[in-house]
């Protein structure tokens, strides 16, 4: 196997490990019952940084794991798959822009709360209200994150390259 492959199947293990572990911390919200968790903007920043196909599969990844350690359900996982289409859609249409930070994260967040009010049968007014602080901080801050795995990547790419 080669080193670029050793290194792309390391990476993709790498941020599927950052995608679940991030999924875990939840952020209180000033809204009662609304927290939400760190995954959403660093999944963003994930795509943006890595691309598609790399997103794709380590959120595959962090959903087979979260399945098999029984901390996510099928129900989790298809609303997490959307949430990450969605993401990657809007990457497809604009690119690694602003607008695609600020925009994608509350985009997928809305696709992902109208598909569980037609699952659950629940008004979606009111799921969209719950996550609108999650979708706030994830439009303000996933830029941020990707500009932390931006420097990151760069700077493993010079250390890769003098070795």
């Amino acid at each position: 196997m080669s080193t670029f492959k050793i290194r792309e199947i390391s990476e993709i293990a790498l941020l599927a490990a950052f995608i679940a572990v991030s999924g875990t911390f939840k952020l209180p919200s000033f809204i009662p019952g609304s927290e939400f968790q760190l995954s959403a903007p660093i999944a963003v920043a994930i795509c943006g940084v890595f691309g598609i196909k790399k997103y794709l599969l380590a959120g595959i990844l962090a959903s087979a794991g979260g399945l098999l350690l029984g901390t996510q359900t099928i129900f989790n996982v298809l609303i997490a798959m959307l949430f990450r289409i969605v993401v990657a859609l809007l990457y497809a249409v604009l690119g690694k822009t602003k607008i695609f930070y600020l925009l994608s994260g509350p985009v997928a967040s809305s696709a992902a709360r109208l598909a569980l009010s037609l699952f659950i049968g629940k008004a979606v007014y009111p799921l969209l209200a719950a996550a609108l602080p999650g979708m706030i901080f994830t439009a303000l801050t996933s830029g941020l994150f990707a500009s932390v795995l931006e420097k990151t990547l760069n700077m493993t790419k010079r250390v890769y390259e003098r070795s």
